[in-house]
């Protein structure tokens, strides 16, 4: 089991105003797994994935990743787990202007100090299977949206992660392209990746082995999927 979380709530506070974005959360993600959330703006979705992927803590709870209690680590140690195992895809992207392509998907690499051969050879080989090896020399904004999703992808897997973590991957995304980033993601999966994919598209969701239901915090029903495309 990749992800073991029992009883997570997440609180956030102002002065005046107590918030709770999740209210004792119990989730479980077997290794291979394709789980989609699902549910209103607002429910949790987003503020769950960054507590399974370390972003965030929770304020109560447990949360075991690959088997170690990591819900109460600091951010260091937090940071640590994260860049050698969770690979994240974003809406908005989240690639830097002034890099290009290949500068992109490399950077993870060079956090987790790789050696430059080794980072050649991994950036290459990721570039070539998101089919963006022609576009390494290209800046984001000279790239289309499904071009921009597939370096982000890129970037993702390039350390070649336990977990990877998707919110609304397909949100900034026509449907042409939005299909194309699904079917990269529904192969990834297919080679033994684990992946947890926020979404509000039913079309997306259909994608995943598993779709959780959230609302005002809670998981309010789980269903199993036959992949729409097998």
């Amino acid at each position: 089991m990749i992800i073991s979380a029992s009883n997570i709530t997440k609180i956030f506070r102002t002065e005046k105003v107590e918030t709770t974005a999740l209210d004792e959360v119990d989730l479980e993600v077997d290794e291979g797994e394709f789980v989609s959330l699902m549910g209103p703006s607002g429910c949790g979705k987003s503020t769950l994935l960054h507590i399974l992927g370390l972003i965030d803590s929770p304020s109560d709870g447990q949360y075991q990743f690959l088997g170690e209690e990591v819900g109460k680590y600091p951010e260091h140690s937090r940071g640590r787990i994260r860049k050698a195992n969770i690979g994240f895809v974003f809406q908005s992207f989240n690639l830097i202007d002034e890099l290009t392509v290949y500068e992109n998907v490399e950077l993870p690499l060079i956090y987790n100090k790789t050696s430059v051969r080794e980072r050649a050879k991994r950036t290459q080989s990721v570039l070539e299977k998101m089919d963006m090896s022609h576009r390494m020399d290209h800046f984001p904004l000279q790239l289309s949206g499904g071009q921009q999703q597939r370096t982000a992808v890129a970037r993702a897997i390039v350390n070649s992660p336990k977990l990877i973590l998707a919110d609304e991957p397909t949100g900034n995304l026509d449907s042409e392209r939005g299909d194309e980033v699904m079917g990269m993601l529904r192969q990834l999966n297919g080679e033994g990746s684990t992946i947890v994919m926020v979404t509000h598209s039913e079309h997306d969701a259909n994608f995943a082995d598993r779709v959780i239901h959230l609302f005002d915090g809670k998981i309010q029903s789980e269903e199993n999927r036959k992949r729409e495309y097998a």
